[in-house]
């Protein structure tokens, strides 16, 4: 008799080298669960079906890295935005470029298809927000109002609305139709990385980089709940499709959440890093993740993850309004008014024929000339793009659940890879061949790790040290157990130096402290200079970074230099105080530097406009030797790349 297996509840799928450079932005498809669409600083788009090794298409075109993507409802179209500003449409069924679309000036962080009209929106690091026409190639409408890069853009369910979310803190709400804001939501203190909308209620989830999840009241206009015990910055989230519940992927775990009141239903711990998509089908959560060239997948079993406090998962159907678990006293919220017709495809009808895929200008003719959509792997794109060409396309005819590995036997991603290529890939090539026959940007084998050259601030273990190396080699399999004083002595080895680092930057915290505590800004800066020791600056710079009114033109004069070292650091960390603190500067006091420096010279002696002028021109030179550093980060892909761009943006008037 079979002995039942337990089995994972999350497990790592697959791991493949999506790309020939760092991967830069990626999106599943949200109805099978199954596509996937990867862009690199290669400047290419490449489209994968989930757990299988080779990439199914290739699209070109554009000339500099891809920040966003998205990909259409039905699945048929895909958008791009570039670090450049331009935006271009595939139709994935013909294997075409379909438009190109351009208007922004910087880069585009967000995008996101209407769920009915072929329409598309677009959110830029230049603050605006576009919405476009795909069929007449034109920009319908332009949304002002944010102050800092638009990070997320959602449309509601019914198309009527559309959510932004953005890094000066703020979520706007936007009617289509009037063309205006509807509301804007305050109350989070960091950036906002993502807003979703409930499926079926008027309600809006939203999270940031403050570590918090807040729920929005769409009728009422106000916060129904804040979640926030988290540790790290909240990456992406997505309701269960009957509303039920909201899922939130952090730092190598995810959370499910309820809003009435307020709590978490479970945790599952998953070591997929900083996930940056999610997709549901099949009764699993898909996640993907990457870091440098390489994407990980993964997927969580949800019939073993607690969606609820006191409803029985069974009870709980997709066409009935969600009874909330704990009586609120309030009625149940507004559903959201969904066409008259029920088709879930009414684009479908206008791209039957060849003759009307086609681009009308001369304009679409070059650029279809210039951007290719190569098919890599002809089988998987006829089984998933052409299902023999039927009017609704079926899906994928491998569509099943995606098996879940024994509890007691973990799989590798080398292992995951090698059980992919075996059970998809259909001709008996030997894995070494298959490889070769592959360009670099569709390789299956696993990425060789190296030393970051940036080292992250948030890691789960120390760089460069190793567990072993506090511990004695073991010389055969039979010796005895480590005596407890021998391995405590091996673990101790160096504690004395630490000990010895961290109190000598502990006495230095504690002479800028003294110094502050007379209220001299100015010269606690300048001893925490004369140490000479960054990590102080650091520290000193987190704390002025927060209270804008305490900077003056003397104190740029003596933290310019230091920035100037803090933007060349290894430590992720140093880099990130070094941006703030000069995008800082450069908004405050940029305009006045240069205004100082153009205003023509003075009749008769001013002293005090002298001393002034002399500081302008001394932090005019810094800026300048800076912005050389900032224009040569600018190309870097994901938040570090972004803020460098953004600091170049703000420096253009000093070339």
């Amino acid at each position: 008799m079979a002995v039942a297996v337990t089995t994972k509840t999350a497990w790592k799928l697959q791991e493949i080298t999506a790309h020939s450079s760092n991967v830069s932005s990626l999106v599943l498809g949200k109805s099978s669960g199954r596509l996937l669409a990867t862009g690199g600083d290669d400047c290419r788009v490449n489209i994968w079906s989930v757990n299988k090794p080779n990439c199914i298409m290739s699209l070109t075109g554009h000339t500099t890295p891809i920040e966003s993507l998205q990909i259409n409802t039905n699945e048929e179209l895909i958008v791009a935005g570039s670090q450049s500003g331009s935006i271009r449409v595939w139709d994935l069924e013909a294997a075409k470029i379909l438009r190109t679309l351009l208007g922004h000036k910087a880069n585009i962080c967000s995008l996101d298809f209407h769920p009915f009209g072929s329409f598309v929106a677009s959110g830029s690091l230049d603050t605006n927000i576009k919405l476009w026409d795909v069929r007449r190639k034109g920009c319908v409408f332009r949304y002002k109002g944010h102050t800092e890069a638009v990070r997320c853009l959602r449309f509601s369910p019914d198309g009527k609305w559309l959510a932004s979310a953005a890094d000066d803190h703020t979520v706007k709400l936007w009617d289509l139709a009037a063309g205006k804001i509807v509301f804007e939501f305050t109350g989070h203190t960091g950036p906002v990385n993502v807003v979703e909308f409930h499926p079926n209620e008027y309600l809006l989830a939203s999270g940031s980089s403050d570590r918090t999840v807040r729920f929005w009241d769409l009728e009422k206009f106000q916060v129904v709940s804040c979640i926030e015990e988290e540790a790290t910055p909240v990456r992406c989230v997505l309701f269960n499709p009957d509303g039920c519940c909201l899922y939130s992927g952090f730092q190598d775990s995810l959370r499910v959440y309820g809003w009435e009141p307020e709590r978490c239903f479970d945790v599952v711990l998953v070591n997929w890093g900083k996930v940056a998509d999610l997709s549901i089908c099949n009764n699993q959560l898909i996640g993907v993740s990457f870091a440098q060239s390489t994407v990980s997948s993964f997927v969580v079993d949800l019939s073993r993850v607690t969606k609820s406090g006191s409803i029985p998962h069974g009870l709980i159907r997709d066409d009935e309004p969600l009874v909330p678990p704990t009586p609120t006293g309030s009625s149940l919220r507004r559903i959201y008014d969904r066409p008259s017709t029920s088709c879930s495809k009414p684009q479908r009808v206008k791209h039957n024929s060849e003759s009307e895929r086609r681009s009308p200008s001369s304009e679409d003719d070059r650029d279809e000339k210039e951007s290719k959509a190569e098919i890599q792997n002809p089988e998987d794109y006829k089984e998933i793009f052409q299902p023999k060409n039927s009017i609704c396309r079926t899906p994928p005819r491998n569509n099943e659940p995606f098996p879940a590995p024994p509890e007691d036997e973990p799989v590798t991603a080398k292992e995951a890879a090698k059980s992919s290529q075996t059970a998809d890939v259909q001709t008996p090539l030997p894995k070494q061949e298959l490889v070769l026959q592959r360009p670099p940007i569709a390789s299956s084998t696993p990425l060789t790790r190296t030393e970051p050259s940036v080292i992250p601030a948030a890691r789960n273990e120390p760089i460069g040290l190793k567990a072993s190396d506090f511990l004695p080699a073991v010389k055969n399999q039979s010796q005895t157990e480590l005596v407890d004083e021998e391995a405590m002595s091996q673990i101790r080895k160096g504690h004395e130096t630490m000990c010895v680092v961290l109190t000598s930057r502990h006495k230095n915290l504690d002479t800028v402290r003294a110094v502050w505590s007379t209220g001299d800004i100015k010269n606690s800066v300048d001893s925490a200079v004369a140490i000479n020791d960054l990590s102080v600056v650091v520290d000193l710079l987190n704390i002025v970074n927060q209270k804008a009114s305490l900077w003056k033109l003397d104190l740029c004069t003596i933290v310019l230099p230091q920035i100037e070292k803090l933007l060349q650091s290894k430590y992720e960390s140093y880099v990130q105080t070094g941006c703030t603190s000069l995008k800082l500067i450069l908004q405050r006091f940029l305009p006045l530097i240069t205004d100082i420096l153009a205003a023509p010279p003075s009749v008769g002696v001013d002293i005090t406009r002298e001393e002034r002028l002399h500081k302008c021109k001394l932090c005019y030179k810094q800026l300048k030797n800076i912005s050389n550093i900032v224009k040569n980060k600018s190309g870097l892909s994901g938040r570090h790349g972004s803020a460098f761009r953004e600091l170049h943006l703000l420096m253009a008037v000093l070339e």
